[in-house]
C-alpha cells in the first residue's frame, strides 16, 4: 500500500463520483468524508505541534493515510469479488 495518492488520482476519483452521484450516493458522501478526514489530518499538524498536543500527532498521521488505505481496501475487495468498484478502472 502506498502512503499517498497523487492529486491527479484524487481528482479523477472525485470527478467520477460527481458524475455518478445519483447512482452511487453513499460512495459519493463516503469519499467526501475521506477527503475531509485527510484534510483535517494535514491541517492538524501545525496546531498539534504549536500547542504541544502530542496525543494528536498519531491521529494526524493516521488521517493522512486514510484515502490511500480506502482505495487499497476497495481495490482488494473488488479483485476478490466481494465488492464492485466502478471507479477503479478509470483511476488505474
Amino acid at each position: 500500500m502506498r502512503l499517498y495518492l497523487p492529486i491527479e488520482q484524487l481528482a479523477r476519483i472525485r470527478r467520477w463520483l460527481v458524475a455518478h452521484r445519483d447512482d452511487h450516493p453513499l460512495e459519493y458522501y463516503l469519499w467526501d468524508a475521506m477527503l475531509t478526514v485527510w484534510l483535517l489530518g494535514w491541517m492538524g499538524w501545525l496546531p498539534a505541534l504549536a500547542l504541544d498536543l502530542d496525543w494528536l500527532l498519531p491521529l494526524c498521521a493516521l488521517a493522512t493515510i486514510i484515502p490511500p488505505a480506502y482505495v487499497g481496501w476497495r481495490r482488494a475487495a473488488h479483485e476478490h469479488g466481494r465488492l464492485r468498484c466502478d471507479w477503479l478502472p478509470p483511476v488505474d
